[in-house]
């Protein structure tokens, strides 16, 4: 029975109790992933200790996965944004710095150890590295050995409540998300025209422009009641019907060009055919429709592109990526063909390519370890920084000739799950390790100093949002992780949803706060 005693063992029976508790339900109120680390924290209590290289790894893959994840979505959320955020980033470092600064000041603490609280109340070792590394003491180890616990778990709790403390359902978040998506993503629609503008009669489809002129396509044409798909040479007449896709503004644009709208239906020869596939081969990810030809190829239209259920133009700007669904219509007799250039093969979907994933990770480590020197300052993301920032710039990339950055959903979410229980479990347990020493050798004094300087921030920046900002509880409970640089605290809000919207505003206002946070511990070292 020694395996009982099996450290190896053990960590596996804590993901097991952690996702058991997780799923308690107590009055709307669950812990869901995030109990893992409640229950590595009971474990390292009583000496289960995990290796480090396990919270290494599983942080490494849970924050390369958000910043593949979040990469398409990061700029413009930063262009949309980024000045909200970075206030709310500013907000929280600075109260935390100033609170800090008053207990040194006012309280006589230690400034080593007042340093190590403020680090440790925001969770962040590159900030405790610089703090060492300035001051050449490891007494800020202690205060942030003290304050890192309640860092982690107040702020898991606090983001876990927030919700139903201020009354956010947040399957109506979910929503209001969505629609603010889809504002840049308006739905695609189809619609039926007559011809009845004597300027396109008797005119080419080729030579009309239709795509640069309104945004829309024609995917079919009827002529004496003979259904046709539209094809670069194809006549347009006056009388006919035609078939458009696009959005409504671009609709109405396809009517003010060729006529008004029309009951007529459009239906198709059994030659023809419309057909749903997914973009699985490697070779089209990257490039955008008009740089596959389809048209002139083929004379196959792609009317859309459906991406994390949303449907997108298939303009010049949009590059394909792997698990894209398209629509394409086209000739029966050539679909295998265009079925061959896209792949449409859940088996290549589902494999999952490691070595891009290996190359991105080193390439984190390698931008995190970057130092730049300012004067007698000197920065570096660190781990954390450098792989989530590479992370968002594959992720945006997509591809680099035979290298696909991007993971099917699947893949994306295995690797972020499993990331992300190593990364609790070592956290919970490391803590565990020192939580009971910690409060009898510095007493109770020093927790309530690093709590406030957790909770006060927090509390702040609460008011802020909603007296002034007002975003969406998932926007900014993602925002709140990324201004607490508290990676735990993502992760105890991402079971909450199925959008990505608080990973996206982690990831825009993250590598801000932690840029701020750096400053202000050199600044406070020089006090």
């Amino acid at each position: 029975m020694d395996f009982l005693t099996d450290n190896n063992f053990l960590l596996f029976v804590i993901i097991a109790l952690g996702f058991l508790l997780g799923r308690v339900n107590i009055k709307g109120i669950s812990l869901g992933v995030s109990a893992v680390m409640f229950v590595a924290l009971v474990f390292g209590h009583y000496g289960l200790t995990v290796p480090h290289t396990i919270q290494t790894i599983g942080l490494v893959l849970f924050l390369y996965t958000i910043g593949i994840q979040a990469g398409p979505g990061f700029f413009a959320s930063f262009k949309k944004d980024g000045r909200r955020l970075a206030v709310l980033a500013l907000g929280v470092m600075l109260i935390g710095g100033l609170i800090t600064f008053l207990l040194i000041a006012l309280l006589g603490v230690d400034s080593n150890i007042a340093i190590g609280l403020f680090t440790g109340a925001m969770t962040s070792t590159p900030g405790l590295a610089a703090a060492i590394d300035i001051t050449g003491s490891t007494m800020a180890s202690i205060g942030y050995t003290v304050a890192y616990p309640f860092g982690v778990i107040g702020v898991i709790l606090f983001a876990r409540l927030l919700p139903r403390f201020l009354k956010k359902n947040i399957k109506d978040a979910e929503e209001q998300f969505e629609k603010e998506t889809a504002k840049d993503h308006p739905e695609i629609k189809s619609r039926h025209f007559r011809v009845e503008n004597e300027n396109v009669d008797n005119q080419k489809i080729r030579d009309l422009n239709v795509r640069q002129l309104t945004g829309a396509m024609i995917s079919r044409i009827k002529h004496k009641g003979i259904a046709a798909t539209v094809q670069s040479d194809t006549i347009v007449h006056k009388g006919d019907f035609i078939r458009a896709v696009g959005t409504e503004e671009a609709l109405e644009r396809i009517e003010q060009v060729f006529g008004p709208v029309s009951e007529e239906e459009i239906t198709m020869e059994k030659n023809h055919a419309v057909r749903s596939l997914l973009v699985t081969n490697k070779e089209v990810v990257g490039k955008t429709i008009p740089e596959l030809n389809m048209f002139n190829a083929y004379n196959a239209v792609i009317t859309r592109i459906r991406r994390a259920g949303i449907d997108i133009v298939p303009d010049s700007r949009v590059k394909l990526q792997l698990g894209d669904k398209i629509v394409v219509s086209a000739r029966t007799v050539d679909m295998p063909s265009i079925i061959k250039i896209f792949g449409n093969s859940n088996k290549d979907l589902s494999d999952t390519d490691f070595l891009p994933i290996a190359i991105g990770i080193v390439l984190g480590y390698i931008i995190g370890n970057v130092s730049v020197s300012m004067g007698d300052y000197s920065f570096s993301f660190g781990l954390t920084g450098g792989v989530l920032l590479v992370g968002l710039l594959l992720g945006r990339t997509g591809k680099t000739g035979p290298f696909v950055w991007t993971l099917s959903g699947a893949a994306t979410q295995l690797l972020k799950q499993l990331g992300l229980i190593f990364f609790l479990v070592s956290v919970g347990a490391n803590a565990g390790n020192h939580i009971v020493e910690s409060f009898t050798e510095y007493g109770i004094e020093l927790f309530l100093y690093g709590a406030t300087i957790s909770l006060f921030p927090m509390i702040l920046i609460v008011i802020v949002d909603k007296l002034w900002l007002k975003m969406n509880i998932l926007s900014f409970l993602g925002a709140l992780a990324g201004a607490m640089t508290s990676t735990p605290a993502l992760a105890a809000v991402d079971p909450m949803t199925k959008t990505n919207a608080p990973h996206v505003a982690y990831a825009t206002i993250y590598p801000i706060a932690m840029v701020l946070l750096i400053i202000i511990v050199k600044l406070l070292c020089a006090v």
